[in-house]
């Protein structure tokens, strides 16, 4: 059986395949799991800057959770379900969302359910033309569970969000560009091409800045402005001895492009 992660390092560049193209990427606990696992090592792997997460075949990004595996979970009540199931999805979420290293998604086609709560989660995220977006739990008797009732109306706003959770309705990339779920949407063949060049505009400066930035963010959105802002001066004063901020001021005194190391 085919791992249901690919990973592949290149150029400090991780590329994250959801593997499951004939159940179109469906998050079976296993994915899940190997998911979270490729982001530790990616997490420890100080060569690797920036993280692209896609999946494989020409119809999925991840058509959501693997409904025959959760639906058992279910059926033994709500504590195995709520503990195998919502715990495992909104962990991965989670993990997406605070993590060090920038994550974006190349969505490459369907992205409904859990799908769609990675990309609600990860960092940045670029869709293919043909990419299409839902949150159909509705349809099965249920709210979304990895997230999305609290990250997708942050995103869209509350009427917005609301309306997509609500009706189930599948929505276009253009839509998802323009609630602001997604950055950027490009032609089906250029998709990993503008994630890497966008990879490439964010490694180019200081990992330790990359990192505080998304700490920053990631914490503030859930804060009062004024914890988010002790949140910010707390990032700052902590690169205040790194050698990144020392070069970075060096490198704008000299005229020339800074060479960061990390710290």
């Amino acid at each position: 059986m085919a791992a249901p992660i690919l990973l592949d390092i290149d150029d400090g560049i991780a590329l994250i395949t959801l593997n499951r193209p004939e159940r179109l990427n469906a998050l079976s606990y296993a994915l899940i799991d190997q998911l979270m696992a490729a982001l530790d090592q990616i997490e420890g792997d100080a060569a690797v800057r920036a993280v692209i997460l896609t999946g494989a075949g020409e119809r999925a990004f991840s058509a959501g959770a693997d409904i025959h595996e959760f639906s058992e979970s279910v059926t033994q009540g709500s504590t195995i379900a709520v503990r195998d199931f919502v715990r495992r999805g909104q962990a991965m979420t989670a993990r997406l969302e605070a993590f060090k290293k920038p994550v974006i998604a190349a969505v490459n086609g369907l992205a409904f359910g859990g799908g769609c709560e990675i990309i609600e989660a990860v960092h940045l995220a670029i869709a293919s033309d043909r990419a299409q977006f839902a949150k159909p739990e509705i349809k099965l008797g249920m709210p979304p569970t990895f997230g999305g009732t609290q990250r997708l109306p942050r995103l869209a706003g509350r009427k917005r969000g609301l309306e997509l959770l609500l009706t189930g309705d599948p929505f276009s990339p253009e839509h998802a560009l323009k609630i602001g779920l997604i950055n950027s949407v490009v032609p089906h063949d250029q998709l990993l091409n503008a994630a890497r060049a966008l990879a490439g505009r964010i490694v180019r400066h200081s990992p330790a800045s990359v990192s505080s930035v998304i700490t920053a963010t990631t914490r503030g959105l859930n804060m009062p402005i004024a914890e988010g802002l002790l949140v910010e001066s707390e990032q700052f004063a902590a690169l205040v001895p790194s050698r990144d901020l020392a070069e970075g001021f060096a490198a704008w005194k000299e005229r020339r492009a800074a060479k960061y190391v990390g710290a």
